[in-house]
Formats: C-alpha cells, structure tokens, sequence
C-alpha cells in the first residue's frame, strides 16, 4: 500500500532564469505567470530544459532548484528502499518510538494485499501477529515497563504504514522514475506513475523529442 498527499512544487522560475545563465539568453526566455498566478513553461524553455537534462547531471543543475513536498505512507519494506535517496532528500517521518502505543493495531496499520492474497497460513499468523501486539501494547500502557515496549518494536511486521512528509527536487524525482519505474515492488511502480505527473517532469525527460 502507498498513499501520496499534499503536493507542492516550487523553484521553476528561479530554476529557469538560472538554466539560462551560462549562455546569457535570457532574452530566450518564453515562460510566465497566467492569469491565475500559475507559472507556465514556454517552448523555448522546454526544449532548452530537455536538452539540458540529455546532457547529463552536469548540465542539468537547474532541475536541483525545482522543489517537490508531499507526505507519502507505505510499508518498511518501501521506506527501506526509499532511504537509498540520501543526496538532495529531506524526511520527517511520523514516530514509532513516541507514538507505537497510542493507539489499537488494526490490520489496516499494515500493508497486507499479498497476505490477504496467499491467505491461509499466512493470513493466520499474521492475525496472530496482531493479536500479540496488541497484547504488548496493553501490557507495556499498564505497566509501563520497558521490555513491553521492546517487544512490540521487535516483533512489529515489516508491513507496518508510517506516513513521512517529504521534501526532494527534480533531479532526485528523475533518478528515482528512471530507476524504479519496474521495480518489483507495486508501491515503487505507484511512485514513479505519480513523480511522472510532476508539472513539466515528463516534458523535461521526454526521450522522444
């Protein structure tokens, strides 16, 4: 499961005044604000932008000046992988250690579509997991003893969701479409349908032009 909210974009007109700078051509410039207050790219812009990013990321040092935020929540086994994005990514996730006894394990709290898949054995085990958390949960919230609370973060499955806001730039979004697009994970594939709707990102990276 992967959930992807309140999304921002932000930059492109300082990115584009600076793309143009070493050539000094800003005169070339053919982007503007519509009447709504929405920056909108021209042409010229475009076609300089996508060539720009053809030419590899020491061309392409403006799309590390357009910024992206939203929240995203999945699974451990996303968030693992995620974390490869070091360079040029910023997260704030939500607390397991503050918050993994405030409230009930509910199934939902949990990415579990190929488990309900599969069924059986392992839709057992895993109702049984939650059973045991919850049991944790209630014992550590009574006792307040630490081992509790241990056992809960140790037996906690990898399929746990944990929202996280998060903050990248353009270039950051292009390494992860080229990268994960096919990945065998859904929730990557889901990521790189939404980083593609990015405003102008799929014109930037249009191989084809």
């Amino acid at each position: 499961m992967i959930k992807v909210e309140d999304i921002e974009v932000s930059g492109f007109r300082n990115a584009i005044r600076g793309m143009r700078n070493p050539k000094k051509s800003w005169a070339k410039s053919d982007s503007y604000y519509d009447e709504n207050g929405f920056y909108v790219l021209g042409k010229n812009d475009i076609d300089l932008a996508h060539r720009l990013y053809t030419g590899g990321p020491e061309h392409r040092k403006f799309m590390r000046q357009i910024f992206v935020s939203f929240d995203i929540t999945s699974h451990h086994a996303f968030w693992a992988e995620f974390d490869t994005y070091k360079v040029g990514v910023t997260r704030d996730s939500c607390s397991k250690m503050h918050t993994i006894h405030v409230k009930s394990f509910e199934r939902d709290d949990f990415s579990h579509e190929g488990i309900d898949e599969v069924g059986g054995q392992a839709a057992r085990t895993f109702d049984k997991t939650l059973e045991t958390l919850e049991w944790l949960r209630g014992r550590f919230n009574e006792s307040h003893e630490k081992k509790y609370w241990r056992a809960m973060i140790e037996l906690l499955p990898c399929g746990y969701n944990l929202k996280a806001t998060v903050s990248m730039n353009y270039e950051v979004a292009a390494n992860m479409i080229r990268q994960r697009s096919t990945h065998k994970l859904d929730e990557w594939r889901e990521m790189c349908k939404m980083l593609s709707c990015l405003p102008y990102l799929k014109e930037i990276m249009n191989e084809n032009q």
